[in-house]
C-alpha cells in the first residue's frame, strides 16, 4: 500500500508539468484509476507489479503526448520498478 502511495504521489508530481488546462483532467484520471484499483490484493506481487507497469507507461504516454521531457518520470521508474 505504501509503495501505491509513492507511486500515486509521483504521477501527480508529473502532472504539474503538463500544461495548466489539461491538469486537472489528468488529475482526476489518475485519483479514479487509483481508486478504481484500491481492492487489488496486497499480496498478489505480479498483479501490483503490472499496475504499477501500466502507471508508468501511461505516464510516458502522456508526458510524450504534451512534449515533456520523458526523464522527468525517472523517480516515478525508481519507485515502480525498485532500480
Amino acid at each position: 500500500m505504501e509503495k501505491a502511495l509513492r507511486v500515486y504521489a509521483q504521477v501527480l508530481r508529473l502532472v504539474r508539468r503538463l500544461p495548466k488546462d489539461s491538469r486537472p483532467y489528468y488529475a482526476k484520471y489518475a485519483r479514479e484509476n487509483f481508486v478504481n484499483y484500491r481492492d487489488v490484493d496486497a499480496s498478489d506481487s505480479k498483479a501490483l507489479d503490472e499496475l504499477f507497469h501500466r502507471a508508468y507507461n501511461h505516464s510516458l504516454w502522456v508526458l510524450n503526448k504534451y512534449s515533456v521531457d520523458e526523464t522527468a518520470a525517472q523517480k516515478l521508474k525508481e519507485t515502480c520498478f525498485g532500480r
